[in-house]
């Protein structure tokens, strides 16, 4: 089996909280009957507008939607269905193929069948600075990073996928995707996001300590930085 991460974006004029209901309502099924299994949407709907704040934008303009699901093989040849279904449903979509390292698994909030889960998900298209050689910028972001990432944030999920290559001409070159859920304090109160909620000194030292460790791999240039909704649909298998 194999990961594919899809960036989706709706049609000009198309508002984003229509695009993502219409997503909500018939992609799942759809991908389900095309071969994908483990799907899961995130969808930049009413419920996270409170965190329009900690957007990070580099693509113009920014995906609108998100969609995570597995397939037997990726390969171009055996994926027509799936990638038919996703052009019915949107008026651009880029796939990656991904390697997922689940740091923290979400055991806290159980997910429920078609249902939002609790709090948000940030998700995170990121890209390694061009002066770090690939095997450099994964050693600093596994070899110190992950540690620091549990550490210092109030995160109760945390899911790395490290970019093996795009599966779409035009996919814009990411060289990682990170989703990390959080209680719905943490859209805009910060000290709540870096686990630190009535506790400045805390906050700051943390803050310090999680900007130091990004800025060593990551170009702040090229990233993509969504708080979205997360719904999983891995019932459907």
């Amino acid at each position: 089996m194999e990961k594919i991460v899809c960036a989706l974006w709706a049609a000009e004029g198309e508002p984003r909280t229509d695009f993502a209901q219409r997503l909500l309502e018939t992609l799942p099924v759809t991908l389900k009957k095309a071969g994908a299994s483990g799907i899961r949407l995130n969808l930049r709907d009413e419920a996270v507008a409170p965190a329009a704040g900690l957007i990070q934008q580099s693509q113009e303009p920014q995906q609108d939607a998100l969609v995570q699901f597995w397939l037997p093989s990726a390969n171009a040849r055996f994926r027509g269905a799936v990638d038919k279904v996703l052009a019915a449903h949107s008026a651009r979509f880029a796939l990656w193929l991904v390697c997922e390292s689940t740091i923290i698994p979400n055991t806290a909030h159980p997910l429920a069948e078609g249902r939002r889960t609790w709090g948000w998900s940030q998700a995170s298209f990121i890209t390694f600075r061009p002066d770090l050689t690939r095997e450099e910028a994964i050693a600093h972001w596994h070899g110190h990073h992950t540690r620091v990432a549990i550490d210092v944030q109030a995160n109760f999920e945390y899911v790395q996928n490290i970019v093996v290559r795009p599966l779409t001409e035009g996919a814009p070159a990411y060289d990682a995707f990170v989703e990390e859920c959080f209680s719905p304090e943490a859209m805009t109160d910060s000290p709540a996001f870096f686990d630190a909620a009535g506790d400045e000194e805390k906050f700051n030292r943390n803050l310090k300590d999680m900007m130091d460790s990004c800025t060593a791999f990551i170009d702040f240039a090229r990233v993509d930085i969504i708080p979205t909704s997360q719904f999983d649909f891995r019932s459907l298998d």
